[in-house]
């Protein structure tokens, strides 16, 4: 027998998908649940929380002014779905050669106010051994906060939640927060896993500039964030533009070259002609 939680987290996960069909009838749990988008929104940076360690930090304390943010909100016992989401996340980081606290920054904050900060340590000690680079941990921060803080975090990034008090869990949408390094909301990145293409291009669209290769700047510049594809797909135009500017320098480039060649052959034959 499929239990009334299971169902609600089945259904959280469709939520989480931004590909689902449109559902008739959502469960009761549900009613509310979901992410309203607050793109170019700058988070408040004086909110206050608790680190892994057990002191009290601010967000702008993770806002430096050079590195990207990646922002997840859940819950440490979560019992499925936000350990879907990090498991996941772990596994695409591994495939990336820039690593937390060097090129990126990434907040793990809890919804839920009864969480401690040594349940927060114990799932960064976790996480951070999956990852398999332990200089991360200076990067990866698993935060703890009060009620007030919590509705006023998940305000800001647009992030509806429901405490669903007979089965002790949250129903909640499974998204990614990628923040500028002053902590602007660049992207939002649906599903419980990103390819590691589309978390790079995310990375760098929010980095702004402080990250990332010429070559990355030109492919966000030809694609665009797909919500249901949930993934960066060729935005026509501007491929077109980039297309058109590569054939019009190649162009320019053969017919230099012909010019000098002819150029050298006239020189040749007028020194010929002279003799």
């Amino acid at each position: 027998m499929i239990s009334r939680g299971a169902i609600v987290l089945c259904a959280g996960l469709v939520l989480g998908s931004s590909q689902a069909q449109t559902v008739t009838a959502v469960p009761d749990e549900l009613e509310g649940v979901g992410v309203t988008e607050h793109l170019g929104r700058m988070l408040s940076p004086e909110l206050k929380l608790t680190d892994d360690n057990g002191r009290q930090v601010t967000l702008g304390d993770y806002f430096d002014g050079q590195r990207p943010v990646i922002l997840s909100l859940g819950y440490f016992r979560c019992p499925m779905l936000c350990n879907l989401i990090w498991n996941s996340l772990v596994d695409t980081l591994r495939e990336l050669e820039w690593t937390a606290g060097q090129e990126f920054t990434i907040l793990t904050v809890s919804i839920d106010p009864k969480e401690s900060s040594t349940l927060a340590a114990a799932k960064k000690e976790n996480y951070i051994r999956s990852y398999e680079r332990p200089s991360a941990a200076a990067g990866w921060h698993f935060l703890t906060a009060d009620q007030a803080t919590i509705t006023e975090l998940a305000t800001e990034v647009g992030f509806d939640y429901r405490y669903l008090q007979e089965q002790d869990q949250f129903a909640h949408t499974a998204v990614l927060f990628m923040l500028s390094p002053q902590g602007k909301l660049v992207r939002y990145l649906y599903g419980i896993a990103q390819e590691p293409k589309t978390l790079r291009l995310a990375l760098v669209e929010a980095s702004e500039g402080t990250i990332g290769t010429a070559f990355d700047r030109v492919l966000l510049y030809c694609f665009h964030y797909d919500s249901k594809e949930r993934r960066y797909t060729p935005a026509a135009m501007a491929l077109m533009r980039v297309m058109g500017a590569i054939t019009i320098a190649a162009l320019g480039s053969l017919l230099l070259v012909l010019w000098r060649v002819d150029r050298r052959r006239k020189k040749k034959k007028a020194a010929t002609d002279a003799r």
